[in-house]
């Protein structure tokens, strides 16, 4: 039984720091940050096998940020979930801080992938599935890519890559927000019809909506117990989730909110008002 209520305070709690954080730092992309949050808390909180105690565990699952861009979620995550203390939030993006605007491996510990340039985790994923396959461990490789990722065209060779090797350890999950750093994917690049793209790539393919936790726990269950294929799970998301001023609005991809306009998140996500 999926604790729908307890998985709802986490994300709640993991997105007030997403904000505070990027309002100490005057930088950051929060929209994106706040419509992966319930996908991470998923993860962290139920889904994937790890250990805060332990992040080099041999038989961890590995977590794969490509979208580099969207790491304050995945550090208030992980703060959350006890790999390093929360006051070490605030220091997100500050010169000679672990927490730089965008993550390198195992600093702090639970990187998995130095993220920058996009367009490259799903190699990387692609690269540990293959290893893991070769090494016969069990774990699994998920990486969680931007929809404005499928633009490059590495993706898609990596994507052959994972489909020729039969690679289901992997899955791979597209944060399918429709916004860019300067206006809509539809806009700068068109990538429709995606499911089709990878059903055509080899891949097996599902489509949830990205704030659903029953939907998101379904889609990893099934994405585990398929042989022969990887998967790519469309997680249809809303950019800026759970403050009304940022949601579906481009502008908030890379901006910081002040402090006036922190104030006024906070308190749209401590009143739980944004779940339907």
């Amino acid at each position: 039984m999926i604790d729908t209520k307890k998985l709802d305070e986490i994300a709640r709690l993991i997105r007030i720091d997403i904000i505070k954080m990027i309002n100490q730092a005057g930088s950051g992309h929060p929209a994106g940050s706040l419509g992966i949050t319930d996908i991470l808390t998923s993860l962290y909180f139920g889904i994937l096998k790890h250990s805060p105690q332990n992040s080099c565990l041999v038989n961890r699952d590995r977590f794969l940020l490509s979208a580099g861009h969207l790491v304050p979620a995945l550090y208030a995550t992980l703060a959350q979930a006890g790999y390093f203390p929360k006051k070490e939030l605030m220091t997100l993006r500050a010169l000679g801080s672990r927490l730089q605007g965008h993550s390198h491996f195992d600093c702090p510990g639970g990187v998995e992938i130095g993220a920058g340039l996009l367009g490259q985790g799903l190699s990387v994923a692609c690269g540990k599935a293959l290893a893991a396959k070769l090494n016969k461990k069990n774990y699994k490789i998920v990486c969680l890519t931007s929809d404005g990722e499928q633009n490059e065209g590495q993706t898609w060779e990596a994507a052959m890559l994972a489909a020729k090797y039969k690679l289901n350890n992997l899955i791979q999950i597209i944060d399918r927000n429709h916004i860019q750093i300067d206006g809509t994917t539809e806009e700068i690049m068109p990538i429709e019809p995606l499911n089709k793209k990878y059903q055509a790539f080899g891949w097996q393919v599902l489509e949830i909506d990205g704030h659903n936790f029953n939907e998101i726990f379904a889609s990893f269950k099934k994405a585990f117990a398929t042989p022969e294929k990887p998967t790519v799970i469309i997680a249809r998301t809303t950019p800026g989730k759970g403050v009304s001023f940022m949601e579906n609005n481009w502008d908030w991809h890379g901006k910081a909110p002040n402090s006036e306009e922190t104030k006024k998140a906070i308190e749209e996500l401590l009143s739980l008002s944004f779940r339907t």
